[in-house]
C-alpha cells in the first residue's frame, strides 16, 4: 500500500487551493543554492560552508542569511554576486522535478487555486520560476521578502488564504521541510510533506504529515483524486 494513504489523517476530501514551497519540492535547486552561498563565502570571507551550516542559515531570504556570516557592509555586495552567480549556472544546476509540470498540468486543467509560499528571496524565486518556465501556473507567489515573518511563521499561508478567499480547510500545502509542516499546522491547513530531494527526512517523516510523498509519481497519481 502507498504510504501516503497509510500516513493520511484526513478523510478524503477535494482541495480547491494547492500551494507549493519551490527548493526540493517542484525543483532541484538544493545543489545550487549551496554552491552559490559557497561562491561568496569562498570570494569574499575566504572558506566554505558545508550543506549543513548552509541550511542552518535558511529562514530569512538569502540577504537575511548571508547578514549571519557577513559584515553588515558586506552583505549588499555578497548578495549582488550570489544573485549573479545563481542566474550564471541555473541552467546546469537546476531543474524541475520529473513529472512536476503533470501536476501542475491537472491543477490548471481542473481550475484549482495554485500559489507558492517559498523562504527564498524574490530575486531567486523569480529567477527560478522564469528560467523553469512555470511561473505562469501560479495565481499568487509569496517569497521570503514579502512577509514580515518567514517560515514557520504561517504569514505567507494567510496571504494565500485571503487572496483567494478559500478556507483553510480546503487548501494544502507541499513542501519538503519542518517548516512547511509548523507553518501549515498553525493556521489548520493540511499538510502533504515529500521526501523526493529533502535535506530533513527523518524529522519530517517523524512529524506525521497528513500525506507523505516518497516520489513525484506517488503525488501525481493522488492529485486527480483530491483536486
Amino acid at each position: 500500500m502507498k504510504e501516503y494513504s497509510l500516513l493520511s489523517r484526513v478523510k478524503m476530501r477535494l482541495f480547491k487551493c494547492i500551494i507549493f514551497d519551490i527548493d526540493g519540492t517542484l525543483t532541484q535547486t538544493n545543489d545550487l543554492i549551496f554552491a552559490s552561498f559557497n561562491h561568496v563565502t569562498q570570494k569574499y570571507l575566504g572558506k566554505t560552508l558545508s550543506s549543513e551550516e548552509i541550511v542552518s542559515l535558511f529562514g530569512p531570504p538569502e540577504e537575511g542569511a548571508l547578514a549571519r556570516v557577513f559584515p553588515a557592509s558586506m552583505v549588499e555586495p555578497a548578495m549582488e554576486e550570489l544573485c549573479s552567480f545563481y542566474q550564471e549556472h541555473h541552467a546546469t544546476m537546476a531543474s524541475l522535478h520529473p513529472g512536476m509540470e503533470r501536476a501542475l498540468d491537472i491543477l490548471r486543467a481542473r481550475n484549482i487555486h495554485v500559489a507558492v509560499f517559498t523562504g527564498k528571496g524574490r530575486r531567486t524565486t523569480d529567477i527560478t520560476l522564469k528560467a523553469l518556465g512555470i511561473a505562469h501556473y501560479f495565481g499568487l507567489v509569496v517569497s521570503g521578502n514579502d512577509v514580515a515573518h518567514h517560515k514557520p511563521a504561517p504569514d505567507g499561508i494567510r496571504r494565500v488564504l485571503a487572496e483567494f478567499g478559500v478556507e483553510a480547510g480546503q487548501t494544502l500545502m507541499i513542501g519538503d521541510a519542518i517548516g512547511d509542516l509548523t507553518a501549515a499546522r498553525a493556521v489548520g491547513v493540511p499538510v502533504a510533506s515529500v521526501l523526493w530531494d529533502s535535506y530533513d527526512r527523518e524529522r519530517v517523516r517523524a512529524a506525521k504529515p497528513d500525506y507523505l510523498f516518497e516520489t513525484v509519481q506517488e503525488f501525481v497519481d493522488w492529485l486527480p483524486l483530491h483536486v
